[in-house]
Parts: C-alpha cells; structure tokens; sequence
C-alpha cells in the first residue's frame, strides 16, 4: 500500500469542512461567548482533524487507532457545544440539524475509519 498523507483521507476533509463551517458560524455569536462556547467550539472541531492527524503520524496501528477514537471523542464534544448554542438560542432548529448531518456523516466515516484500523491492529 502505498503512502497516503491524512490530508487524502476522505474523513479528514469532511471533519475539515465541518471544521471550516463551525469557524464561520461562531463569528456571529455575540463578544461575550468568545470566551466561552466560541473558544470550546473552535478547540473541540479543530481537534477532530488534529487526532486523525496525529494519529495518522504515529507508527503503529493500535496507535492511529487509540488517537482516532479520541476523535471521535471530539466529535461528540462538538455537537454537545452546538445543542449548548441551540439552548442558549445562538442558533436556531434548523442549523442545528443542518451541522448534525454534518456530524452525523463525518461519525459514519470515522467510524469506518476506525474499523479499519482495529483490523490492521488484530493482524499485527
């Protein structure tokens, strides 16, 4: 198998543009969540693309594994910091639903993802 950079993974560039978008909608939040919902949205969507990343530089399978399944973790974080932002009424029904497709995909290729690691690490 040939060398392929994190940046051709197609669960990257999904959890990318769902990165992208988030970092546009927080800038429509009012100045006193910029330390607060805005600063955990931005560090909880840019860490998704930073675990598969990161994982992905690591030697070991079960390493690319353990980073990814943090990911996930983040990704999970994300849409808890959106229901928040829906909660608090900085964003309404419909964008909610709209970026929990976004997740909801970017959940599914993951999840795949990480499927295919377990089974590069129970081949070691």
């Amino acid at each position: 198998m040939a060398y392929q950079s994190f940046e051709d993974l197609e669960v990257w560039k999904k959890a990318r543009e769902l990165k992208m978008e988030i970092s546009r909608l927080v800038k429509t939040f009012p100045a006193e969540e910029k330390y607060r919902l805005v600063d955990q949205l931005i560090r909880s969507s840019r860490s998704i693309n930073t675990q598969i990343a990161e994982g992905h530089g690591r030697k070991t399978w079960p390493d690319r594994l353990r980073f990814s399944v943090i990911g996930r973790g983040s990704l999970s974080e994300t849409l808890n910091h959106l229901i928040d932002a829906f909660d608090e009424g900085l964003i309404n029904q419909e964008q909610l639903n709209h970026l929990r497709i976004k997740i909801i995909e970017v959940e599914k290729l993951l999840n795949g993802y990480i499927s295919f690691l377990e089974k590069r690490s129970k081949e070691l």
